[in-house]
């Protein structure tokens, strides 16, 4: 199964906006992203992406597509930093809460431009795990 390129940048949009917006105003705004995450990791279905479905002004399968697997990967990945910097804001180590939160915004920025950090890492682990496994036979 796929995702419509432009339903997976505003997924990326939503990211690099709620957590500037929590860096800026209000540190318990990275509670959004986390929590959407959350629910798209134990549900497999993104509510920013399932209500950006109605702003689709074509059919979904006429859009250049994007692999499920891998945004899920990547949604790992965001969610578990963004849950970092929010415990660590919450603990006292603001500078941990902002090196983990200008990274995500980084990573779905860049995202946003072109290049998938998320992509370049599961490629790498899974060419890793491949090649451990050829050795190993």
């Amino acid at each position: 199964m796929s995702i419509p390129k432009p339903l997976v940048q505003l997924n990326q949009l939503f990211i690099v906006i709620t957590v500037l917006i929590a860096l800026l105003a209000a540190k318990w705004f990275l509670l959004l992203p986390f929590l959407v995450g959350v629910v798209t990791l134990a549900t497999k279905r993104n509510p920013v992406i399932m209500a950006g479905k109605t702003l689709l002004r074509k059919p979904a399968s006429s859009y250049q597509m994007e692999d499920r697997a891998q945004q899920l990967f990547n949604q790992w990945i965001a969610t578990i930093c963004v849950g970092v910097a929010f415990i660590s804001f919450l603990m006292g180590y603001t500078f941990v809460g902002y090196v983990f939160s200008i990274m995500v915004i980084l990573a779905a920025g860049v995202a946003l431009m072109g290049y998938c950090i998320g992509c370049t890492i599961r490629y790498r682990y899974m060419m890793w795990k491949y090649k451990r496994k050829k050795h190993a036979a």
